[in-house]
C-alpha cells in the first residue's frame, strides 16, 4: 500500500495508485533527454531547478537569464495533444489541470518580468526533434552573448 498524502482522490485499483505514485516533478525523461541534446551541441553549462529564479525553473543559464520549462503533455495539458481527462474523478483532474496551468502562467511571468527570457518545451516537441528543441535555445544563448 502506498502512503496517502490527502491530496488526490483514493485510486479505484493497486494498479492505479502503483503507475500515479511512479511519477515525479524532477529528472523526467523528456528533462533528461533535452538537457543530454543540450550538451551535445555545446552549451552545457545550465542549473537545474535554480532556487534563486522565480518559479525554479527545470533548466536555467542564470548569466544570460535564460529560463527553460519542460513540460510534460499529460500534467500541464499541451495544446497540441489535447489529451482527454481520466474517466474516474473527472471534476478533480480538471481542477488540477487547470491550477497546474495557472502556476505555469504566473511562474512566466514572474520571470519574465525580471527579465529573464522564458522558452517552454513540451514533451512531445522533444520527442519529435530534440536537436530541433535545443537549437532554439542555442540560437536565444548566442544573441545574448
Amino acid at each position: 500500500m502506498y502512503i496517502r498524502d490527502g491530496r488526490a482522490p483514493i485510486p479505484e485499483s493497486e494498479t492505479t495508485s502503483r503507475v500515479m505514485s511512479a511519477n515525479t516533478g524532477k529528472n523526467t525523461k523528456p528533462e533528461i533527454t533535452f538537457r543530454k541534446a543540450l550538451r551535445d551541441i555545446g552549451i552545457p553549462g545550465y542549473r537545474l531547478h535554480w532556487k534563486k529564479a522565480p518559479g525554479r525553473p527545470d533548466i536555467t543559464y542564470p548569466g544570460k537569464k535564460i529560463a527553460i520549462f519542460v513540460h510534460g503533455c499529460y500534467w500541464h495539458r499541451c495544446p497540441y495533444c489535447d489529451l482527454p481527462l481520466p474517466k474516474s474523478h473527472t471534476e478533480f483532474w480538471a481542477e488540477k489541470f487547470l491550477k497546474n496551468k495557472e502556476r505555469d502562467v504566473k511562474k512566466k511571468a514572474a520571470l519574465e518580468g525580471d527579465g529573464w527570457d522564458v522558452l517552454v518545451f513540451w514533451e512531445c516537441q522533444i520527442k519529435k526533434d530534440v536537436v530541433a528543441c535545443a537549437e532554439k535555445v542555442r540560437e536565444l544563448y548566442d544573441s545574448k552573448t
